[in-house]
């Protein structure tokens, strides 16, 4: 494979004095030296102690796309990682980064989870994020390409070499296992896929009682071909390693299997690299052309278009994450992640580690910042500088002034690198549809805000109210034991002042308010008598805990939540949340 370091990139810097990579169409190694010197991405490699079968691939996927391997069956492997996504999510969710303050500059674009579970699988009331979903603190890779990989995982903690996660010594695969070690981590991360204290014992007694993809529709026909005559998870994994046992060495060694058969090599550009020349528009070869000669080819390597290796190209200041350090120990990767692969880059939207570079223009936008205006920055002290190249990454200038050659750069990594059958979620690349893509109830009531000067505000709420299975709604059985909270999102003009919080219950036509004791006392409509139920700082996004574990108290419920502004109006949620508990 040829190796992007080399006399052109040199040249190129001596002849534009500004670093502006901008050749035109005709000025790169044309169809047939790239046919030459560029092979299209091959078969995944296989380690020995886990070769592909057609039973344990089937198993893999039926894993990786049910929800009940997650404790309150909302979350699947596959919640977070869709083809149509580029293998990554479309859900975006907001972490408030290292801080922990909601709407500061190291905030983090996500994956959502589970909610907060206690040790019984009960709802808790998170710090940050109420009774919502928790979301991950770095984006969601896309996994396609990761089984060519040594490590796995943006710091790349997930090992080549796969040992039995019961004793964690146990050498399950010697080499070639990267694959497989990343696979069982999120089934026990309290992020998300776990309850607090969930055991590999608690998840295979929870697979030897459910029927697999029961929570699911629109199953694919090999799916449905495997579980014909109502098959449990036992069956196949007898059909898969021969005995019935459920380990989750096992499990790793499925899903795996079946991520290994998703190879997204069905591109224009392999099209083209295997000497179709209308494979790719001219547009895209153009785009081709100039992409093999900037320095960004020195990192996205054709034809995985990754070098998988890691690198700090200062998105934030590194002590912020870590990366790659906390694995390592090594002082010079700190904030160091691994270089994502570009195939399918297209399709996602929420680009490297931390999740708020929208698309492909946007990272253009991101490596030229540091000599053009493009609305980004680059942190210096621990940046990197680009392999095999002499040009450090703040003095890039890709086509920035060169309009027709972005175009083109920017169609052939959007178009050129997608795979059709990944956007179009066909085979293999086919999928059922989640539970959780079509249920509704659990979401939170949104509210607009007003103040007590009947104006609006740029505050609003969300008011969730769930049972103890987790579940949301509106209409509960005097047996339910719910558990209430809100999320408010302060009006900017409100951050950072000391408010006081409210919350105010009607009940069967009377009204309650709560004190700072946590109890619900008669109020008369007065707001001079009003109790706070706390008094903080405000920041962007405030989590009330209204209450936990109320049971068999049937009639009607209605919510307020409120705060009080440095005007000292009182913000509240313009109607109520409302809900039900029969008698």
């Amino acid at each position: 494979m040829k190796k992007i370091c080399s006399t052109t990139i040199l040249c190129i810097l001596f002849l534009v004095p500004s670093a502006a990579y901008s050749q035109g169409p005709g000025q790169g190694p044309g169809p047939g030296a790239a046919q030459g010197e560029f092979q299209p991405l091959g078969d995944a490699p296989v380690p020995a102690e886990n070769p592909i079968t057609e039973a344990k691939r089937v198993l893999g996927k039926i894993l990786f796309w049910d929800e009940q391997l997650s404790s309150d069956n909302t979350v699947a492997c596959g919640t977070c990682h869709q083809p149509a996504a580029g293998g990554s999510d479309l859900r975006l969710g907001m972490n408030p980064g290292f801080d922990q303050i909601f709407g500061t500059d190291d905030d983090v674009v996500g994956s959502p989870g589970i909610k907060r579970l206690d040790n019984s699988g009960q709802p808790l009331v998170h710090p940050l994020f109420g009774l919502e979903a928790q979301v991950t603190d770095r984006a969601s890779p896309s996994f396609f390409t990761s089984m060519f990989a040594g490590s796995n995982f943006w710091d790349g903690r997930a090992r080549d070499q796969f040992v039995d996660p019961l004793d964690g010594s146990s050498v399950v695969i010697s080499s070639g296992g990267a694959l497989e070690s990343q696979a069982i981590v999120p089934i026990l991360s309290t992020v998300e896929m776990a309850r607090e204290g969930r055991t590999w014992t608690d998840v295979v007694n929870k697979l030897q009682q459910v029927q697999p993809l029961a929570l699911a529709s629109n199953i694919p026909p090999d799916m449905v071909d495997a579980l014909v005559g109502n098959q449990l998870y036992g069956d196949l994994f007898e059909q898969a390693f021969g005995d019935s046992e459920i380990t989750p060495a096992r499990i790793g060694l499925a899903i795996a299997t079946y991520e290994r058969t998703l190879v997204p090599n069905e591109t224009p550009w392999d099209l083209y690299i295997a000497g179709n020349d209308t494979a790719m528009t001219a547009s895209q070869i153009a785009g081709w052309e100039s992409f093999i000669d900037t320095p960004c080819a020195n990192c996205h390597e054709p034809p995985r278009f990754s070098n998988d290796d890691f690198h700090n190209i200062g998105l934030r200041p590194s002590a912020e994450d870590l990366g790659l350090f906390d694995v390592s120990g090594q002082n010079n990767q700190r904030g160091d992640f691994k270089t994502p692969s570009l195939r399918n880059v297209g399709l996602r939207r929420a680009l490297m580690h931390v999740g708020w570079v929208t698309d492909v223009e946007d990272a253009l936008d991101f490596y030229n910042a540091g000599t053009s205006s493009t609305g980004h920055m680059q942190f210096l002290e621990d940046q990197d500088g680009i392999p095999g190249n002499p040009l450090d990454i703040n003095a890039l200038d890709i086509f920035a002034e060169d309009d027709t050659a972005r175009a083109q750069f920017l169609d052939f990594m959007i178009n050129g690198l997608t795979d059709p059958r990944v956007a179009s979620e066909s085979f293999p690349f086919d999928r059922p549809t989640l539970a959780s893509e079509t249920m509704t109830s659990a979401s939170p009531v949104s509210i607009t805000g007003i103040n007590s000067g009947n104006t609006a505000t740029d505050a609003s709420f969300r008011i969730s109210v769930l049972d103890s299975a987790g579940q949301g709604g509106n209409d509960f059985a005097r047996t339910d034991v719910l558990t209430i909270a809100a999320n408010i999102a302060v009006d900017p003009a409100d951050v950072g002042n000391s408010a006081r919080l409210f919350c105010v219950v009607i009940y069967n036509g009377a009204m309650f308010a709560r004190n700072e004791a946590g109890v619900f006392t008669l109020w008369d409509g007065n707001e001079a008598t009003l109790p706070a139920m706390d008094t903080r700082v405000l920041t962007a996004v405030e989590v009330v805990s209204i209450v936990q574990g109320l049971s068999n108290v049937p009639g009607q419920f209605q919510l307020y939540v409120a705060y009080e502004n440095e005007n000292q109006q009182l913000v509240y949620s313009g109607s109520p949340a409302t809900f039900s508990v029969a008698p």
